[in-house]
């Protein structure tokens, strides 16, 4: 597939655990922890490159919201899919980042890792027919 995935999740065994079963799937994975600042994050998607994001929106310092914008808004950050993931089930949390950009947005109590990136993997085949 080699398809270029970046991951930004402050949960320690959620990220490695996405990391791990993307890598099995054939993907390039990067990933941040959301403890960085905007600029020091943008920096390091500038230098991957992704084609895809998988964006949590509750992160210890970064303004998740933000992020999202200048994914979809500047060009050199490659405007990803963004795949948001979170425990944020509020239809205004939905709706807010569906309009700032947001492709997908998937509840974390609604899927396993397995079947996360399962999906994920079936959306971004679909896409690419």
């Amino acid at each position: 597939m080699n398809k270029r995935l970046f991951i930004i999740e402050d949960d320690a065994n959620i990220l490695y655990g996405l990391a791990a079963k993307f890598r099995i799937e054939g993907f390039q994975v990067g990933s941040d922890n959301g403890g960085n600042d905007l600029e020091t994050l943008k920096t390091k998607l500038r230098i991957f490159k992704p084609d895809y994001v998988v964006l949590d929106l509750v992160l210890p310092t970064l303004e998740s919201e933000k992020l999202l914008t200048a994914l979809k808004s500047e060009e050199e950050l490659n405007r990803p899919c963004v795949f948001i993931f979170t425990n944020l089930s509020d239809n205004d949390s939905r709706e807010r980042n569906e309009k700032l950009g947001a492709d997908f947005y998937f509840l974390k109590n609604d899927f396993a890792l397995d079947d996360f990136v399962a999906k994920i993997k079936k959306i971004i085949e679909n896409r690419e027919k």
